[in-house]
This record gives structure tokens, C-alpha cells and sequence, in this order.
């Protein structure tokens, strides 16, 4: 860089080594979501944050197991190696609750894994979903219920990671399976379905098939994923040889004929989708367990409680999560 230009950087008040998150697919994760910090977490609860810190602190370079968002986080970093190493198209930055000090180990813990995750927020505490927005995040995952629905409140896409029996591999393929209805679309047309009857839903679905539905908390998420598969697709281009890893998959209770504007809101977005399951009161359980994501996305416990085979996410937006 010239000294010129040097110097009008710096009038700026930035520099040419700005870190810029505005075209990158940017995820924050809550360190209960990356790592297993049950035994952790019992001993704040029980015996209170100074006996929390020196637990901690006792074991430093006593790494962390892995969560059950672990294997998902993985995997989608993996696909960095899509573009130039100084540039990745994925970044995932801690967001926790913890005091920078204790949350020494959680970076430690990072390390350990081969995780390329550098960044990291510690709140000692607080919320740490209202620098979601600030950070161009496009999904906030955490264990902690309570910091998913206020983000969520705020307009935020957040989902709460569940507990699961998943057991990872070495693999590289990355697949993620979206429901549709408060998730990936508003939760609209499911207040037609709870205020009516299925054969009401069917009919207002399709007479207004032609219209996309309002987007949902993970649509931006899904946009993401597809600029990762347009990468993918420029990849095969340049080495015929190359081997999609990232597979994308709609899994709902809606079928014919609601299921057309589904696919018209997809469309209507520019987004796109691999495969898609309209299950029509299936068990989605039974399809996830072939599908076998690495992450599956729901609004609706019900559902995932088939489901926990699989890492599995809570959405809890809309009218079927409205708190009593």
C-alpha cells in the first residue's frame, strides 16, 4: 500500500486490514451449542460462579467434549476451503455467556479440536445475542432456551441446539434438513391451520399458491448455504473430479396441494433446495433417520422428538411457541 493511500485509510478511521463479515455466511454459536458443558454448568448451579471460575480454571488444558452442534460446526468450516485461505466464505465466532477468564478454556478447547474459529464474545453473563446484528450473523445457536426466545423476540434467527445420540465420523458431506412453516417461511399460514381445519389450511394454501410467503427466521441462513453451493458449482467447473459435500433438504408436514407454494416461496427468494419431503403427517422421523443430517431444523418439539437421532434444532417462533 502506498503511503498515500496509508494515510487516507487512517483518516477513515479504518485500515486496509479491516476484517470486513458483510459477504460471508457468519454464524454465532453459544459454547453450550460447540461443547459439553453439562458438568460444568451443574457445578455453577450448585455451587455458585467463584466455585465455577476455579473449576475452570483447574482445568485449563482439560478440553472440552463435543457438543452436540459440534459435528455441524465442523463440517460447515471445513467448506472454507472453497476460496483463498485469507478469505473464507464461513466464519463462526463464539458468543458466551461466560467471564473472558473462564472462557479461556473454551478457546483452549477450540484449539484443541482443529477448529478454525478465532473470534469470540464473553459476557460474564449476559445475553450475548444483541451483537448478532452488529456481526451480520444469520443463525445464533445456544442450549440456552431463554437467550434463543429473546433473540428470537428481537427479530433475531436464533434456534436451541438439542440433546441427541448422534456419533460423528471423519467425513467431510455436510447435510442440512429445514422444515418449512416457521422456519424457513412466517409461521401465517400455520395460524390458518390452527384456527381451522387441515382441508381449510389446503384451500387457503392454494388459492394463494401463487403468492411466497413472508420469509422466516433461517431463510437469510439458507441463502448462506446456496452461496456456499454456488462455490461448489464453480469448483466442479475448474475440477470436473470435485465431489459436492453440501446437500440441502426441506422436510415438512405439508403436502399436495400445499406443498406448490412452498416451492413458489423458495423460488420467489432465489433460493434453492436439494431434495424435499412432503410428508403430509408422516413421522419425519422416519425420513430423518435415512436422511441422517448433520443438522435438522424444526418449530415444533413434537417433531423433534422423533428426531433425536440426528443433531436436531428448536426454532421456537410463532403461534405453537407462544409462551402461557
Amino acid at each position: 500500500m502506498s503511503a498515500r493511500r496509508q494515510g487516507r485509510a487512517v483518516k477513515k478511521g479504518r485500515t486496509d486490514m479491516s476484517y470486513e463479515l458483510t459477504n460471508r455466511l457468519v454464524l454465532g454459536v453459544a459454547s453450550s451449542a460447540l461443547f459439553d458443558l453439562r458438568e460444568s454448568n451443574a457445578v455453577f448451579e450448585n455451587q455458585g460462579e467463584d466455585e465455577y471460575r476455579a473449576y475452570q480454571e483447574d482445568r485449563l488444558d482439560d478440553p472440552l467434549g463435543q457438543g452436540f452442534a459440534f459435528p455441524f460446526i465442523r463440517r460447515l468450516l471445513l467448506l472454507n476451503d472453497l476460496a483463498d485461505v485469507n478469505d473464507p466464505p464461513v466464519e463462526v465466532i463464539v458468543l458466551s455467556r461466560n467471564s473472558p477468564d473462564t472462557g479461556l478454556r473454551v478457546m483452549r478447547s477450540i484449539q484443541h479440536h482443529g477448529l478454525p474459529i478465532t473470534r469470540a464474545i464473553f459476557t460474564q453473563g449476559r445475553s450475548p445475542y444483541a451483537y448478532m446484528e452488529a456481526l451480520n450473523m444469520s443463525l445464533f445457536l445456544s442450549a440456552n432456551e431463554n437467550d434463543v426466545r429473546q433473540a428470537l423476540g428481537q427479530g433475531l434467527p436464533a434456534g436451541r441446539v438439542m440433546e441427541s445420540s448422534f456419533v460423528d465420523d471423519e467425513g467431510d458431506e455436510l447435510r442440512v434438513a429445514f422444515d418449512f412453516d416457521g422456519v424457513l417461511a412466517d409461521d401465517q399460514s400455520e395460524q390458518v391451520m390452527q384456527n381451522g381445519t387441515l382441508q381449510e389450511f389446503h384451500s387457503y394454501e392454494t388459492a394463494n399458491a401463487v403468492t411466497p410467503h413472508s420469509p422466516g427466521p433461517l431463510k437469510d441462513f439458507l441463502a448462506g448455504l446456496n452461496r456456499l453451493q454456488e462455490l461448489e458449482r464453480k469448483r466442479l467447473q475448474d475440477q470436473p473430479e470435485y465431489q459436492r459435500r453440501l446437500r440441502i433438504s426441506l422436510v415438512t408436514a405439508r403436502n399436495a396441494p400445499s406443498h406448490e407454494r412452498a416451492v413458489t416461496s423458495l423460488k420467489d427468494w432465489g433460493a434453492t433446495v436439494n431434495e424435499a419431503f412432503f410428508l403430509g403427517g408422516i413421522e419425519k422421523g422416519i425420513v430423518i433417520d435415512v436422511l441422517k443430517p448433520h443438522i435438522f431444523f424444526d418449530d415444533q418439539i413434537r417433531h423433534l422428538s422423533t428426531t433425536t437421532q440426528v443433531p436436531s434444532v428448536h426454532i421456537p417462533f410463532g403461534v405453537l411457541n407462544e409462551q402461557p
